[in-house]
């Protein structure tokens, strides 16, 4: 396998100029970027503070009290882990922001954690892809009553952010341990360090399938490093390549979709939740909010995602920032792309329908890449999205690129990736350590040989 080349003290000063293996050949103009533009950083300024608190409007309008779970998308009462751990962002930001009290924090967060102890998981294993958030029931993507499986992204998303709630709460600590301790990780990481999900279809037995493309895998297997599963392989880059666009040359995952039926979008909002969350570092580093990255081709490879899409702006005119997003109407769903299946800014749905005019300017990636980047680009990027709200709703998903105006749907992902992106300018990196960690349930569990048998929790015996 191709290793990927890593330029840490270049990423910092200078740059490291063509390192990849595998460029285009007919490439015209290759681009000299990296000189890296800093993020912004400092308090927040009133107009964003008042961006948060419509944000968490959302949150407010969708809270479940029997179950403290949150809407995934607005009056629809169904849930994803994805989407929970997007809630968790949004809470612990409003927090932490002075939107609301610790009272309210503390009351929303128990009545979650009671929920995340209670609920029935897929076939005793892990929890389901989806749950009704006012009964806790496992549900289908439709929300009838049922099981379909689990996915390995969205609970590793969701592991990161009950990773980093229990660092900066710890008096949550035992009940968010005894929470993933009901869980059993025997399916989901292999020996290799590979992640899968689980797919349930009527009438066929259960399939685990390996899951996560360049991007999001690596950044939802930090979630189980972070609880000390050894992710190895899931956590490489390869295999990928990189496709020349605008001079800039993007990474992209190399797995054929016609023969293992994943698509492979190069998107912007994993890239940005490892800087935002993880500050492109290892699960490993334990250091603060710096402008050093231990993970390296992370970084790098979110940059060139940033550049590309600044370059199609100053090449077409077209703003750009693009990610997934909701849709106000069937299919409801897209990976609004920079690349996927051999296209460049290619919007698909999850079947693999060509469908550009759902192409948009979504407010998380635009966000994100306004934080993580202070150039003159993402402010206009910001001068395009920050307004996009109903003060009684929350934040529109976004805007169509064809003009055909906002995409007219309010999302828990939407409005709590808006929260820690704004909590994240005035604090930096989210994640955080203690220096002297307190004795945990969980550091127990790996210890003790007994209690946890067939689990395959990562031991430390």
């Amino acid at each position: 396998m191709r290793i990927a080349m890593v330029c840490l003290a270049g990423l910092l000063v200078s740059g490291c100029g063509s390192k990849y293996n595998s460029f285009s050949e007919d490439i015209v103009d290759r681009k000299s970027h990296w000189s890296i533009p800093p993020a912004r950083q400092g308090d927040l300024t009133e107009k964003e503070m008042d961006m948060a608190r419509i944000a968490w409007k959302y949150f407010e309008n969708n809270y479940q009290e029997s179950t403290g779970l949150v809407n995934a998308v607005n009056n629809y009462p169904s849930v994803t882990w994805w989407d929970a751990a997007s809630y968790l962002a949004g809470m612990t930001s409003a927090l932490e922001l002075g939107i609301i009290e610790k009272e309210e924090y503390d009351r929303r967060l128990i009545r979650f954690i009671t929920t995340l102890n209670t609920m029935d998981l897929f076939r005793g294993e892990m929890p389901n892809k989806a749950y009704n958030t006012q009964n806790a029931a496992k549900v289908d993507y439709a929300n009838q009553p049922g099981e379909i499986g689990y996915s390995a992204l969205d609970l590793g998303r969701l592991l990161i952010w009950l990773h980093l709630i229990k660092n900066r709460y710890p008096e949550y600590a035992t009940g968010i341990d005894s929470a993933v301790l009901r869980w059993n990780f025997c399916n989901i990481v292999d020996e290799d360090g590979l992640m899968f999900g689980a797919l349930l279809e009527p009438g066929k037995p259960v399939q685990y399938l390996q899951e996560g493309r360049l991007g999001y895998e690596e950044y939802a297997a930090k979630g189980f490093q972070l609880w000390g599963f050894d992710t190895k392989t899931a956590s490489m880059p390869e295999p990928y390549s990189t496709i020349n666009l605008f001079g800039y040359d993007v990474p992209y995952d190399t797995r054929d979709p016609r023969k293992l039926k994943a698509h492979s979008y190069v998107v912007t909002e994993s890239y940005v939740l490892d800087g935002i969350e993880l500050g492109w570092d290892l699960s490993t580093d334990h250091s603060g909010p710096d402008t050093s990255y231990s993970n390296g081709w992370m970084a790098e490879f979110a940059l060139q995602i940033y550049r590309v899409q600044e370059a199609r702006y100053e090449a077409t005119g077209i703003i750009t920032a693009r990610t997934e997003h909701q849709l106000a109407s069937a299919p409801y769903f897209v990976y609004d792309t920079l690349y996927t299946d051999g296209y460049a800014w290619n919007t698909i749905s999850e079947t693999g329908e060509y469908l550009p005019q759902y192409s948009a300017v979504a407010v998380k990636g635009a966000m994100g890449i306004w934080a993580l980047w202070d150039t003159e680009y993402t402010d206009l990027l910001f001068d395009h999205i920050s307004h996009l709200y109903d003060r009684e709703k929350g934040f529109y998903e976004g805007i169509f690129e064809n003009g055909t105006g906002l995409i007219n749907t309010f999302t828990s992902n939407n409005n709590g990736i808006l929260l820690e992106i704004l909590l994240f300018k005035q604090q930096g990196k989210l994640m955080r350590y203690q220096s002297k960690p307190l004795p945990s349930l969980w550091d127990k569990a790996l210890e003790s040989p007994f209690g946890y048998e067939g689990k395959c929790l990562p031991r430390k015996i």
